[in-house]
């Protein structure tokens, strides 16, 4: 079952592709007012999964304006490609988001895996096993600057010499961070290292077992694992006959934080009903 330590919450996320932004604006606006707990943006500059010609905003400045226009709900990306920005230069944008939010920004994280924009932008993409490597080094960099006076760090791939950095954020000792990743071997160990909250895609069934290797990672490093908020990205709410089981068995197996992944066509109403009769059914327990 779910570690009690853990509420039951439920986000959005809204890729901002083939959507204008005053459809995203008022979509973040009302999932603010409706009560969800999170809200996430992602991190491509071409659109996935669909005609990769088409618009697609860029995530952090659209997150620093979307922060202004909500009071409530935690906001973040899902997930950052660590691939696209030095981790020097992406702490400091998350804690310029953590200011503007007043404490509401979550890092959301991952090692990057869309190789044609890393293609058609000029950007390197190297194998897996560097990309994982890079990540580790850049979630250990960011640490450091948010949490030193000046910090020092001598990696493979990124290095710090004496290196100030103010302001804080606003989140002390730092804002969470969550870390998308699957692989069981590396990518997990990675999560059990540096996150506060872990996001993956999958079954209840698949996150059975990868929650157990999670753990598994935990104890090897001395870490409680129910430390880390397991999440799930899922599509748009489930037919509404079924969400609430479909609910039940991620919490069963340890997923207390459920994202739903929707767009300018995502039916509202579906989202008022979801947030009146679903969110008490799991807050009020």
């Amino acid at each position: 079952m779910a570690d009690a330590a853990q509420p039951v919450r439920f986000g959005i996320q809204t890729p901002q592709q083939h959507i204008s932004w005053l459809e995203m604006l008022s979509l973040w606006q009302e999932a603010d007012t409706l009560g969800f707990d999170t809200a996430w943006v992602f991190d491509h500059f071409l659109p996935i999964f669909s005609d990769p010609t088409g618009p697609c905003l860029e995530g952090w400045t659209a997150l620093a304006a979307l922060a202004m226009a909500t009071k409530n709900v935690r906001l973040g990306v899902m997930v950052t490609g660590n691939t696209y920005r030095q981790p020097a230069v992406l702490a400091k944008m998350a804690t310029t988001v953590d200011i503007i939010s007043r404490g509401r920004l979550i890092l959301g994280i991952g090692a990057g895996w869309f190789e044609l924009e890393h293609r058609e932008y000029g950007m390197p993409f190297p194998r897996v096993a560097e990309r994982l490597a890079r990540l580790d080094e850049a979630l250990e960099v960011i640490k450091r600057l948010w949490t030193e006076e000046r910090s020092t760090f001598t990696g493979r791939y990124y290095q710090l010499n004496e290196a100030v950095f103010n302001p804080k954020p606003m989140q002390r000792p730092h804002p969470p961070i969550l870390v998308g990743a699957g692989g069981e071997r590396v990518a997990l160990g990675i999560v059990a290292r540096h996150a506060q909250m872990w996001n993956s895609f999958g079954t209840p069934d698949v996150f059975r077992h990868k929650i157990a290797r999670l753990a598994e990672h935990c104890q090897r490093l001395g870490r409680n694992p129910a430390t880390i908020e397991k999440s799930v990205l899922l599509s748009a709410p489930f037919p509404f006959n079924e969400a609430r089981q479909r609910i039940e068995e991620y919490v069963a197996v340890g997923v207390t934080h459920l994202i739903f992944s929707v767009s300018s066509s995502t039916d509202r109403q579906l989202l008022r009903r979801f947030a009146q009769e679903i969110f008490p059914a799991f807050r009020e327990r």
